[in-house]
């Protein structure tokens, strides 16, 4: 075994002797601690030898030190063993830094006096400029409210961020303390001086991001920009009122509620009412966003005369309020909730009837990793949930699981939840009254839920996902042989499904066909026809007075996006379903494939005849776009096919006929008058993106 390699001792002139006796070992340590020390900090962290002319002056400056022009200090402490801390480093930064504020000095400029000042004036609200940019949602009544008094509140199917509140974490600084409303002198008017400010903002954030962001600012030696405050000075409590008055925000949740609400029941009414007379937006900043969202959604999902102001006016609050609930969301992702799940998904359906692509898909795309993130895909994550933080997170999760689907059959998008990851359960057809945070109640008997148009449109976009699933592995690699015929077989098998999966509807979801299956009568198209829609649909935008009962009647409203679904699913099947016979047989019976895709126009027509044009248009521009999709491609079979019967040509005109009449309804929900005007002289603007 090796020898231990004795250990060097320090370098002296005379070194110490074995016969040294017990009263000079005190003094040999002691020269041995003081030649330890007379290294300074520069070179004890480079482990170099420090050169002095005069080893005995600490005031002189070694040659090291002189050579790189940095301070010769001693004021190192003795560390536990472990790698160099790179000390050199912050030395020549903190250097720079100091070098760097003096030349600012000395440049005279007027805002930088001390780096204390400095700091103050960078953090504070109040030192920003007029033409900073703030935030749209700053821009008006934004005057500092009364101080807040702790008030309990009703059951609510989200946690308030303020009962999670720790005392422990740092108050924000001078940029928190400041009220929410600093431009008091601009914007706020004359009765802003009287009233007192919100508490520290540190009341209600238990984000750990937020204390990481105050420790950032703290440690940086020269402060950031005043026009780009930290994101937690936005994480605040608000008004309603300083985005536009109560009642204009109350009439709008109120739309919300009887046109949007049926086709998107992400939130519990009861407990949502509740938490917004309670002013809980007050004391939760995320309860806020998303009231903000479900008002700027909803402003771009209802016919403008239902809002009494002026198109711009409506588009501008829409916008406002869709900023107002970014600033505040966008700094609250840990931990994240159900509530940013929601929040995201309306903001999805605000930028995709703005006809903002990429932002749609891109708030499309946090809401779902938000919801996998929260394991919203499987059953399992739901224990321990009270029943309506439950049945919201189910109804979240199959509304997101549509879209997805919708977005890849009509964009050509790969599929984000996949069928085969989901174990979670569709919702309970229950209405809200009747589910309780401990309980379910029984629902009266005769009354259909209005969550049961929800479950069958998700049955539909399963089968959807389980054919597009199978169209891009064969895509990938086309099946052969006994594989092919397995694959037909699998295919005929989703047809059958998609053919009967409305057949046990309840009754209020059931379609009323006014003419037999397939058949297309002549009053379906022509000049007169169209016409006389038209002016239906211009009466039902534009005139306040209208009647709005097929509007205001859920079940009608989905009935006209179940069967439309139903009919872009089957089309989608027999499409592929051709195909694998195509690559089977050799060929393919044209005539047969002629009647089939009659047949498919034939039963859409049905369909949009059947159900009032007002509950066709309450669906907005999403159900325009599944239409499309059909009807495009029908004629195109239709214009290629040398046999196709007179009967079809006529079926698929008709068809897009009245594709012009919902491209009308898509128009009217244009809020950019330029968009409008651009629209084209065929009255059929295309919007990319599509939802449920």
């Amino acid at each position: 075994m090796p020898f231990a390699r004795p250990k060097k001792e320090p370098h002296s002139a005379t070194p110490p002797s074995d016969d040294a006796s017990p009263q000079d070992r005190p003094q040999i340590n002691k020269v041995k601690r003081k030649r330890q020390s007379q290294s300074c900090d520069a070179c004890r962290a480079r482990k170099v030898r420090c050169a002095r002319d005069n080893p005995d002056d600490p005031k002189q400056s070694c040659k090291h030190c002189i050579a790189l022009g940095i301070a010769c200090t001693y004021d190192y402490q003795p560390k536990k063993r472990g790698p160099p801390n790179l000390y050199l480093r912050r030395l020549q930064e903190a250097a720079a830094a100091a070098a760097a504020t003096a030349a600012q000095q000395e440049g005279g400029l007027d805002a930088v006096h001390s780096p204390a000042s400095t700091s103050q004036s960078a953090a504070s609200p109040t030192s920003l400029s007029p033409t900073s940019t703030i935030p749209s949602f700053l821009e008006s009544s934004l005057s500092p409210v009364p101080s807040l008094h702790a008030s309990s509140l009703s059951p609510s199917r989200y946690p308030i961020t303020a009962d999670g509140f720790n005392p422990h974490f740092p108050s924000i600084t001078s940029i928190g303390a400041t009220p929410y409303g600093a431009h008091t002198d601009s914007v706020a008017g004359p009765s802003g001086d009287d009233q007192q400010p919100f508490g520290s903002p540190n009341d209600f954030s238990t984000y750990p991001l937020h204390n990481w962001s105050f420790r950032q600012h703290q440690a940086l030696a020269v402060p950031p920009p005043a026009a780009i405050p930290p994101l937690s000075y936005y994480y605040r409590p608000h008004r309603l009122e300083d985005v536009a008055p109560r009642e204009t925000i109350m009439l709008i949740i109120a739309l919300f509620f009887d046109f949007v609400y049926p086709l998107t029941p992400c939130v519990h009414k009861p407990s949502f009412m509740a938490d917004v007379q309670s002013h809980r937006e007050e004391r939760d900043p995320l309860f806020f966003a998303l009231v903000m969202s479900t008002v700027a959604s909803t402003l771009v999902q209802v016919p403008r005369s239902y809002v009494p102001m002026e198109r711009h006016a409506v588009r501008k609050l829409a916008q406002t309020c869709h900023e107002a609930s970014r600033h505040i969301s966008v700094a609250s992702y840990d931990p994240p909730t159900a509530m940013h799940v929601v929040i995201r998904y309306f903001d999805c359906i605000y930028h995709f009837c703005e006809g903002h692509d990429a932002t749609q898909h891109a708030a499309f795309g946090e809401a779902a990793h938000i919801a996998v993130t929260l394991r919203m895909h499987e059953e399992s994550s739901y224990d321990g949930l009270d029943f309506v933080e439950g049945e919201a997170r189910r109804r979240t999760f199959w509304l997101l699981f549509g879209a997805d689907k919708s977005m890849s059959i009509l964009l050509g998008r790969p599929i984000c939840l996949r069928d085969e990851d989901t174990t979670c359960n569709f919702p309970r057809e229950l209405d809200d009254e009747y589910i309780t945070p401990s309980a379910y109640l029984l629902q009266p008997h005769g009354k259909t839920a209005i969550v049961s148009g929800l479950n069958y449109i998700s049955r539909l976009f399963a089968l959807l996902g389980e054919i597009l699933v199978r169209i891009r592995v064969d895509k990938r690699s086309p099946p052969q042989g006994q594989f092919l015929t397995a694959r037909l077989e699998e295919v005929q098998a989703l047809h059958s499904r998609i053919v009967a999966a409305l057949a046990h509807a309840p009754e209020p979801l059931r379609l009323k066909q006014i003419h037999p299956q397939s058949q297309i009568p002549p009053e379906f198209g022509g000049a007169g026809y169209r016409q006389n829609t038209l002016v239906e649909v211009k009466d039902f935008f534009d005139n306040p007075n209208a009647s709005r009962a097929n509007a205001l009647n859920p079940f009608l409203v989905m009935q006209a996006n179940v069967y439309v679904t139903q009919q872009l699913v089957r089309f989608v099947i027999e499409q592929y379903r051709d195909e694998l016979i195509t690559s089977l047989q050799g060929s393919i019976d044209e005539v047969r494939v002629a009647e089939e895709r009659e047949a498919v126009a034939s039963d859409l027509l049905n369909i949009l005849h059947s159900i009032p044009i007002q509950s066709i248009a309450t669906n907005g521009p999403s159900l325009v776009h599944k239409v499309r999709f059909v009807a495009s491609t029908l004629l195109d079979a239709v214009r290629k096919a040398e046999t196709a019967p007179a009967s079809a040509a006529r079926a698929h005109a008709y068809l897009w006929d009245f594709l012009s009449i919902l491209s009308e309804i898509e128009r009217n929900y244009l809020l950019d008058d330029d968009r409008d005007v651009s629209s084209g002289t065929d009255g059929m603007p295309m919007m990319g993106g599509a939802l449920n």
